[in-house]
């Protein structure tokens, strides 16, 4: 699902850990501008290689120089052999570029599409590699970068016309034709290696334009990985084999020569300030970014629980580095107590008047921004400082009053520091948060919490600011690069600041800006959803009924397996299907956890018969190949990688499914109690090649109807009716607390929850004998699935998923040894992370357990009481029926204990890559899941002492 909270792509402030760039005019050389010469002053020595300004200001690495001393010095220009190497890239990218300017928009689309699915496939390690190479930042959000780079930035503009003509208004006599530029010249920072590279390659491929990457040489190994991957992806799509290129070698004077270049026709430029104003002044037209040191103005009317939940979500992404996120929180008189408790609360620590001694040396040495702060987590900044701060401090705050040179904590900080001022009233608020702007954030982005409708307050703070982006109760590192919180604003990785960021844009730079060309999209609010099958049947005995609806079909193709097939359960359908005269065929060759094989086993039986109904018959297994049947056989085009691939929201995924229904109607049967897949538009795959499972979505396998006939369940063994069981108890629970969780899906969810802790004891002690508790469990499996069709789950699936592909756990009960301890973890007031947009507007998980314990009658007197008495009850029913408390215990096995012990690590990447993790409701760290497994491992979580799992932040 979906998944989480993005970045910005520029790195330019003042005060700069480097000394700005002076530009040296140069004179006109055949009647075109040269560009100036760029001399720069080097950073203190002993820098950290991820430093902020001076790596980010400039694409080479600052000259050693003494911590007191300034040194200015001015570059050696290039070597004749590096430029006649720059001189033949550009040559080879200028001839690659005039023969992709002749593609049609549908091979255009086609190369943008590959080289998005390529960059998403890498989302992963690419971002461990930036992490590793610049020391900066959170692996597990730079993923986040990397996906937003890739999936959003093409679900925007998948559509965008931008070859030949775009625009034709026969009415308004207006025609609007699209061409190329030519050769990009693309620069690229520290802090943003891999999804600025994605980002600024995808735009190129859209616009038929050839890009020629130039990498800061301290993160060149992660920003070449990322552009070879896309080039490689779109050469295959068919693209010329240079379109996508880079300097091996980067330094600035070779960076230099590239914007120079006269091969060059337009540059897009993301870096300090130096780099920008060499940008600039190259002589070739440049779109380059501003600073950024955005205050957060909370007025008297703010939803203080939101505007804190925001504040934090988006200054602790990535560790700060984020230069659109809060640099500082000016608060109304009235609301800052409660803003500050509520700060106190979700994690902040305020510093002392000592600590801000301490930290105002540590933020700004030598009067400049000290790069070893940069993108460090909250640990390490306390060892820097040496203060001492709280276990799971996600943010530290500094109360001050000035705003200026004096006051280090003014500034932009690029790492998870705040400054916080108290403002006597609303102007005075207004007037702290323009002056904030004015010291070194000119034209970026300002937030606004208040009232939504409060327009007099709005109003008034959008008249006043001077930034391009003013946000309006929303995280800004989130909601300045766009199509996040409203879908109106461009996504984008490179944010113009206009004039007053001295830029040449005052918009998100979008592929209109690498064509000249303008455009207006409407605003599309972030719909919400619920869909099902259109018939679902339920009652014992409505088999008979319910199959007769399909009175008027000829051919209905059953999909089944052995066992079933072998106890008569077909025969009951296909004798109904002889009474209408519906012709059948029975397959009955699906094992559990259905493999590729099976599959396409079944897919070539159905393109001999040429069914017009398919019928699943069984539990999830049959049902999960019965769907991808029907997809393959009414779509046989549908690639399965393109299925399988990951997603943050099931509306912008790169791949996408037509409706099906045209040529069969999907009937699902389910004979057991548990998966749901009766009713959702999910289907677990297992790739026997590779081993791995995978759990595909999308809306288009939402069965044509149900039938839920408690009947087909008498007898089933107990073994099943528990896993069964317990895994709906998962999904009504997961889907619960999901991010997508809405008054429509929770009310489900609360039925299933209360129908299972009653009567699944009884139908697993009875069986047959209580036909009531085995229809209610039936019943309480078919509306979870609905739930959780429509609000997805969350970590225990994607863990239970990995345990049960590596070690052939059944699902069910995979899922029962984890859920408790997903319960503590998501127990939680300030989670270390959240996803990028939940639906609610602060984190809720842990009143949400309090009520289902409420529900329930556990007891308890406070919130946390009734969480644990719900994780106990969740305990006590697992033992009613037979489940192990730990997954050591259902090994049963000290060989297999010990492999597990060794491929954690490997287990906890994967399940934090399956598709459930995006929905979950405290955004998980790999660590966190590492710590889940072995905790779910070890010993029974019995008897639960606290809620408290403090994510280890390096």
């Amino acid at each position: 699902m979906m998944s989480s909270s993005l970045v910005s792509g520029k790195r330019v402030a003042v005060p700069s850990a480097a000394k700005p760039c002076a530009a040296v005019p140069l004179p006109r050389v055949a009647g075109r501008r040269t560009a100036a010469r760029v001399v720069c002053e080097a950073a203190p020595s002993g820098a950290a290689p991820a430093s902020p300004k001076a790596e980010a200001a400039a694409p080479v690495a600052a000259a050693p120089a003494t911590p007191h001393a300034e040194v200015k010095k001015e570059r050696a220009p290039a070597t004749d052999e590096a430029l006649t190497e720059l001189k033949a890239l550009l040559k080879r990218a200028q001839t690659a570029q005039a023969q992709y300017s002749t593609y049609t928009q549908e091979q255009v689309d086609e190369i943008f599409r590959a080289a998005a699915e390529a960059a998403n496939a890498a989302r992963i390690p690419l971002a461990k590699m930036a992490v590793e190479e610049t020391r900066m930042g959170v692996a597990e959000d730079k993923v986040v970068k990397n996906h937003f780079a890739s999936e959003f930035i093409y679900n925007k503009y998948k559509h965008t016309k931008t070859c030949g003509v775009i625009e034709h208004d026969p009415a308004g006599g207006i025609q609007k034709v699209a061409e190329p530029v030519g050769v990009i010249a693309g620069i690229v920072p520290t802090t943003n290696p891999t999804s600025t590279a994605i980002f600024k390659s995808l735009l190129s491929l859209k616009t038929r334009n050839a890009l020629v990457l130039c990498p800061h040489p301290r993160a060149a190994k992660s920003t070449i990985a990322a552009a070879r991957i896309v080039r490689d992806a779109a050469v295959a799509a068919g693209a010329p084999p240079n379109i996508i290129s880079w300097v091996e070698t980067p330094s600035l004077p070779v960076s230099q020569a590239l914007m120079q270049a006269t091969e060059i026709n337009l540059i897009l430029a993301t870096g300090g300030p130096a780099m920008v104003r060499a940008a600039y002044s190259s002589g070739n037209p440049s779109l380059g970014v501003g600073a950024g040191n955005t205050p957060a103005l909370i007025d008297e009317t703010a939803d203080v629980a939101m505007a804190v939940s925001s504040i934090l979500l988006s200054k602790t992404f990535d560790n700060g580095v984020i230069c659109a996120s809060e640099q500082s929180v000016v608060v109304v008189a009235k609301a800052y107590d409660a803003v500050r408790t509520e700060f106190v609360r979700r994690g902040a620590y305020f510093l002392t008047e000592d600590d801000k001694v301490k930290v105002r040396a540590g933020v700004v040495v030598d009067g400049k921004l000290n790069p070893n702060i940069v993108g460090q987590s909250i640990p390490k900044l306390a060892a820097l400082f040496g203060i001492k701060v709280p276990q799971g401090t996600k943010v530290l705050i500094g109360e001050v009053e000035k705003i200026g040179p004096e006051e280090a904590l003014s500034q932009e900080k690029l790492c998870p520091i705040l400054a916080m001022y108290r403002a006597p009233d609303y102007d005075h608020g207004v007037k702290m948060a323009c002056e904030l702007i004015m010291y070194g954030g000119a034209g970026h982005t300002s937030v606004l919490y208040t009232n939504p409708l409060n327009n007099a307050h709005i109003q008034q703070y959008q008249s006043a600011v001077k930034t391009v982006r003013i946000l309006i109760n929303t995280p800004a590192s989130q909601g300045a690069i766009g199509d996040l919180y409203n879908f109106h604003l461009d996504p984008s990785l490179t944010l113009g600041c206009g004039t007053w960021g001295s830029t040449s844009v005052s918009t998100n730079v979008g592929p209109q800006h690498l064509l000249n060309i303008k455009t207006v999209t409407a605003r599309r609010e972030n719909m919400l959803w619920f869909r099902v099958p259109p018939k679902i049947y339920f009652k014992g005995g409505c088999l008979e009924v319910a199959l007769t609806d399909l009175r008027g079909k000829s051919r209905a193709f059953i999909v089944t397996d052995k066992p079933l097939f072998d106890m008569g359960y077909a025969d009951k359908v296909t004798h109904i299907l002889d009474s209408i005269n519906v012709h059948h065929q029975v397959f009955y060759h699906v094992t559990p956890d259905p493999t590729l094989a099976c599959i396409e086993a079944g897919l070539k039986e159905i393109l001999e018969f040429k069914p017009d109904v398919i019928i699943a018959l069984g539990g999830g297994s049959p049902m999960d190949a019965a769907k991808i049947m029907w997809l393959m056989y009414e779509c046989p085009d549908t690639r399965f990688d393109g299925l399988a691939m990951r997603f943050m929201d099931i509306r912008k995924r790169v791949y996408e499914v037509p409706e099906l229904g045209k040529k069969a109607t999907m009937v699902c049967i389910p004979t057991t109690s548990g998966t749901g897949s009766e009713v959702t538009p999910f289907s677990v795959v297992t790739d026997e090649r590779l081993g791995a499972k995978y759990p595909l979505a999308d809306y288009a396998l939402t069965p044509s109807m149900a039938i839920v006939d408690p009947q087909l369940v008498l007898n089933m063994p107990k073994k099943l009716t528990a896993w069964g069981g317990i895994d709906a108890l998962t999904h009504a629970l997961e889907s619960y607390v999901s991010i997508c969780a809405t008054d429509y899906t929770k009310g489900l969810s609360r039925e299933a929850i209360s129908l299972l802790f009653k009567y699944l004891p009884r139908a697993y002690a009875n069986g047959s004998n209580d036909y009531l508790a085995r229809e209610k469990v039936h019943y309480a499996a078919t509306i979870a699935g609905m739930a959780f069709a429509n609000a997805f789950l969350g970590i225990c699936h994607s863990m239970a998923h990995k345990l049960g592909a590596a070690y052939h756990v059944p699902h069910g009960l995979a899922n029962a040894a984890l859920i408790s301890h997903v319960i503590r973890y998501n127990a939680t007031d300030m989670p270390a992370k959240q996803a990028a947009f939940p639906q609610y507007e602060y984190p809720t998980a842990k009143q949400d357990y309090a009520d289902l314990a409420n529900m329930l009658g556990l007891g308890g007197n406070t919130v946390d009481e009734k969480v644990i008495k719900l994780i106990e009850a969740v305990e006590e029913l697992k033992a009613k029926v037979d489940i192990p408390p730990t997954i050591k215990e259902i090994f049963n096995d000290p060989k297999v204990d010990a492999d597990f012990l060794a491929n954690v690590d490997a287990l906890a990447e994967d399940a934090f890559d399956d598709q459930c993790t995006g929905a979950n409701p405290r955004y998980p760290l790999m660590a966190d899941l590492k710590q889940l497994y072995l905790d779910a491992h070890a010993a029974p979580i019995l008897p639960v002492k606290t809620l408290e799992f403090f994510s280890k932040i390096n």
